[in-house]
């Protein structure tokens, strides 16, 4: 069964750093491109970044560019989010998603997501 477990969210103050980290099982994770969507309250939920399946390519929000760097390992399995400078603006709660480029498994996976509160 395909399955993202997202860690790593928390309390932080403004201009702190917070590292979410999305680890993937029961599928082929280097079939797939990875991102982080985050949803705050009241509001759709929005990319924030994505990288491809071998982490050639990544690209961003505009609200996040030079904060925030997505990453992956293919052999250890798993996808991070960086997050520097960060704002009460960036609190929301933070998926982390699979999307399948080729091969066998899910066409799309969700994790559960993590909360990400950033206040004084």
């Amino acid at each position: 069964q395909a399955q993202l477990v997202e860690s790593g969210g928390g309390l932080v103050q403004p201009g702190g750093s917070l590292r979410l980290s999305c680890a993937p099982s029961g599928f082929t994770f280097s079939n797939y491109r990875m991102s982080w969507y985050r949803q705050a309250p009241g509001k759709e939920r929005e990319l924030v970044a994505s990288i491809s399946r071998l982490g050639g390519s990544t690209n961003y929000a505009d609200s996040v560019k030079g904060r925030f760097t997505i990453s992956r390992d293919n052999i250890k399995k798993i996808v991070y989010l960086q997050m520097n400078s960060l704002s009460p603006d960036d609190t929301a709660v933070y998926y982390c998603n699979a999307g399948k480029l080729f091969g066998l498994g899910p066409q799309d996976c969700w994790g559960q997501g993590t909360q990400v509160t950033v206040s004084s």
